[in-house]
C-alpha cells in the first residue's frame, strides 16, 4: 500500500523539528552536561503509544527513554520544549496496586453533583470521573506545592493523562538517585531528616499532606530531598485521615533515618506537628522540639454531659420562643 505523499511531508518536516529543537537545547545549555557525555539526548526506544498524540501535537518533541515504572505509573525521559523533561503516564486502576482509593479521596472536590453521583454509583461514567480526580489530584498538588516553596518537581502540562514535569537531577545531571538508594552517614540523615520535616510542615501549611511519604518517593538533587508521587495527597482539613496519615508519614521517615542516626527513633514530630496545626499556629518557620507530651489530666465527664444538656436546653427554648413570636 502506497503511503501518501502529505503523510511523507508530514513526517520529514516534524522529523527535522526535533532536530532544529534539539540542536537549540545543546547551544543554549539545556541539555544537561551527562546526557550530551553519554548520548542520551538520542532516542533509542519506540515511541509509546500513550504518547503519541503529544508528540503529534507538540507537546513532546521526542521520547529518549523509561525511567521508572512503578505503582501507579510509567515516567519516560523526554525532549520538551527544547529542554530534558520527564512524562508521567499514568495506569488505569486497574493495573495499579495502590490500595483504599477512597480513604485518601475523602474531601476532594468534585465538578458537579452529577460527578459526585455518578462516582457514588461507580457507574462507567463514575469510574471515569473518579480516574479523572485521582490524575488531576496530583497535578493540583504539585502547582499548590511549587507555589508554596515545597521542594517538589516543577510541572508543565498535564494533557490526556500525562504529566509533563522537570526532571530531577544530581549533580552530573543525570537522573537524581532516590532515598532509599543512598547510603548515609548519621550526620546526612539528621541533615535530610530534619530538611524533610521542613518540607512536611511547609506542605501542611499549604493545606495538604502527602499520605503515603517515605524513602522510596523521596529523590535527592544537589540541593538535597525532593518530594516526588502526589495522587493520593489529602486535603489536611477536609480529610478526617489526615492526622493519621500525617503521622505515618513521619514516623516512616523516623524508622528509614533511625537506621543511621538512631536518635530519631525517639522523636514525636507528628503529634507535636498536628497539635500546633490544630491551634491554627504552625508556620513554615515554627521552632520544633521533636518531643510532645500528651495532657494527664483526666476530662471530667459529668461536666461535659451537663453542658451539652444546657445547650439542648437553650436551643429548645429558643425554638419555642421563635414559635409563639
Amino acid at each position: 500500500m502506497a503511503i501518501p505523499l502529505s503523510h511523507t511531508f508530514s513526517f520529514l518536516f516534524n522529523s527535522l523539528s526535533v532536530l532544529f529543537r534539539k540542536s537549540i537545547a545543546l547551544e543554549n545549555h539545556k541539555i544537561p552536561p551527562f546526557f550530551i557525555q553519554n548520548k542520551l539526548y538520542i532516542s533509542t526506544m519506540k515511541t509509546p503509544k500513550s504518547l503519541e498524540s503529544l508528540i503529534l501535537y507538540g507537546f513532546i518533541d521526542e521520547v529518549i527513554h523509561p525511567l521508572k515504572s512503578g505503582k501507579e505509573a510509567a515516567v519516560y525521559v523526554v525532549l520538551s520544549e527544547g529542554e530534558i523533561r520527564c512524562a508521567k503516564v499514568y495506569k488505569s486502576a486497574n493495573k495499579r496496586s495502590f490500595h483504599n482509593q477512597a480513604t485518601y479521596q475523602e474531601g476532594r472536590k468534585v465538578r458537579n453533583s452529577r460527578q459526585a453521583r455518578a462516582m457514588e454509583k461507580k457507574s462507567q461514567f463514575g469510574r471515569k470521573q473518579q480516574e479523572d480526580v485521582w490524575q488531576n489530584a496530583e497535578v493540583d498538588a504539585l502547582y499548590q506545592l511549587a507555589a508554596a516553596g515545597v521542594r517538589v518537581p516543577q510541572p508543565y502540562n498535564f494533557v490526556e493523562g500525562v504529566l509533563l514535569m522537570e526532571l530531577v537531577t544530581d549533580e552530573h545531571g543525570a537522573a537524581a538517585p532516590r532515598l532509599n538508594d543512598l547510603e548515609l552517614s548519621s550526620e546526612q540523615a539528621l541533615k535530610y531528616h530534619g530538611l524533610l520535616i521542613k518540607e512536611v510542615v511547609r506542605m501542611l501549611c499549604a493545606g495538604l499532606v502527602h499520605g503515603d511519604l517515605s524513602e522510596f518517593n523521596i529523590l535527592i538533587d544537589t540541593h538535597g530531598p525532593v518530594i516526588i508521587d502526589l495522587p493520593q495527597a489529602v486535603d489536611a482539613a477536609a480529610n478526617n485521615n489526615a492526622a493519621r496519615m500525617l503521622e505515618r508519614d513521619v514516623n516512616n521517615l523516623a524508622a528509614y533515618f533511625g537506621r543511621f542516626a538512631p536518635e530519631l527513633l525517639t522523636t514525636s514530630y507528628a503529634k507535636e506537628i498536628w497539635k500546633i496545626y490544630g491551634s491554627g499556629n504552625l508556620t513554615p518557620d515554627t521552632k520544633l522540639t521533636g518531643h510532645f507530651k500528651n495532657s494527664d489530666k483526666r476530662a471530667d465527664v459529668k461536666s461535659i454531659l451537663r453542658e451539652i444538656d444546657d445547650a439542648r436546653d437553650e436551643a429548645i427554648r429558643r425554638k419555642y420562643e421563635r414559635v409563639e413570636s
